[in-house]
């Protein structure tokens, strides 16, 4: 029989301990066996894949600003700014996942690393996003003072800004995440002759916030998620509806064919990041709200699995954000071919030196001298 020990006191009267007695109901904690059973499947195998693409895409991206195409507009840096923040997101994911399964064998620095660095780059990703739609609208619906706006320092300034306001959010996470034993500390048997044997339990070590004082951990349980809420999906959310609503007005009164493809990116992009992210705040929304009341076992299970799942859901954005904001660019998708043909072309060079040797040089130097056919003066991203 288990029981919680809160005080010591003079147990001597063996009555107390009636076994069948319904005044003392044994009560045992929760144990999640639907979500932990989601988290064996999802853990490895699903954000392995996501780490996958995530890391190929925006590698693939950054290779191409920093080899290929300069940054040379106000989407361009916003979008090296993002493919970097995801990139980082999918390299600090497995560490976290591996965390996970493993009681935090890393130690609590990497607990408030790991936990703070995914804050940072949540919010700076995010923000970045609402970054490149407010450019869009700068440079569709009020072209004519894009340029004297669309300035490389003003992108540079801003995506600073970004980085500094997504640490200066990330604190609390820094600071209050906490790696503990989680394992119950007073737990005992009571033998049948009555005595107190102590239950030695394994212990389980977790990264959870962790307060001292009650009253900061009611503010803190609530001021964390809502933030993240209203900066890290509101705010973006609301910027890119009213920008691309004003853009894709702009271009459907263009009788452009170009133009009306583009309005079908835009649709897409939101669409996408709709798909992706309002799943889990809508679960992280409930769960805020119903923080401090009474729920049965079933109902938390129930409530953690969809946490589990729906945030995976928002982590496939990092692999489609390349997808959607530079390969969907006639200029990127060159530049993305012709990395392809360098990365073959040298690979026959040294497979085959003396076979190859001449005809790779000429072919490499060949696209390497290669145009788009389109201009420079345009952005990544097709509109």
């Amino acid at each position: 029989m288990m029981m919680e020990v809160t005080d010591y006191g003079d147990y001597s009267n063996q009555s107390y301990y009636d076994y069948n007695s319904t005044d003392y109901p044994r009560e045992e904690p929760c144990n999640h066996l639907k979500n932990q059973s989601v988290e064996l499947v999802i853990g490895p195998y699903v954000h392995s894949i996501i780490c996958i693409l995530g890391f190929v895409g925006n590698s693939l991206v950054i290779v191409t600003y920093a080899f290929y195409k300069r940054t040379k507009s106000m989407t361009d840096v916003y979008l090296l700014n993002v493919a970097i923040a995801d990139l980082v997101f999918v390299v600090l994911l497995p560490l976290i996942v591996y965390n996970e399964l493993t009681a935090w064998s890393m130690g609590p620095v990497a607990c408030k690393l790991l936990r703070g660095s995914y804050s940072v780059n949540l919010y700076s990703g995010m923000l970045l996003l609402a970054c490149i739609s407010t450019d869009r609208y700068i440079a569709i619906v009020q072209a004519r003072r894009s340029f004297r706006l669309r300035s490389l320092q003003y992108s540079r300034l801003i995506c600073t800004i970004v980085w500094v306001f997504a640490l200066l959010l990330s604190v609390p996470s820094f600071y209050f995440y906490n790696r503990y034993d989680a394992s119950p500390s007073e737990s005992f048997f009571i033998t049948e002759e009555m005595d107190w044997v102590p239950d030695f339990e394994p212990s389980h070590y977790v990264c959870e916030f962790k307060f001292m004082d009650t009253t900061i951990a009611k503010k803190a349980r609530v001021a964390i998620p809502s933030t993240q809420l209203a900066v890290g999906f509101f705010l973006p959310l609301l910027i890119m509806v009213f920008c691309y609503t004003a853009v894709i007005i702009t271009l459907l009164k263009a009788k452009n064919f170009q133009r009306h493809k583009a309005v079908r990116v835009v649709l897409v992009v939101v669409a996408v990041f709709v798909i992706c992210h309002l799943p889990y705040n809508v679960t992280l929304l409930y769960d805020t709200i119903t923080m401090f009341g009474e729920m049965t076992c079933e109902d938390s299970d129930a409530l953690l699995t969809a946490k589990t799942v729906t945030q995976t859901i928002a982590y496939l954005h990092c692999c489609l954000n390349p997808v959607l904001y530079a390969f969907v660019g006639v200029k990127f998708r060159n530049h993305f071919r012709r990395i392809v043909r360098d990365v073959w072309c040298l690979g026959k060079r040294y497979i085959a030196p003396r076979r190859f040797s001449r005809t790779t040089s000429e072919v490499f130097m060949s696209t390497r001298r290669s145009v788009d056919g389109t201009s420079e003066n345009g952005s990544s991203f097709t509109m």
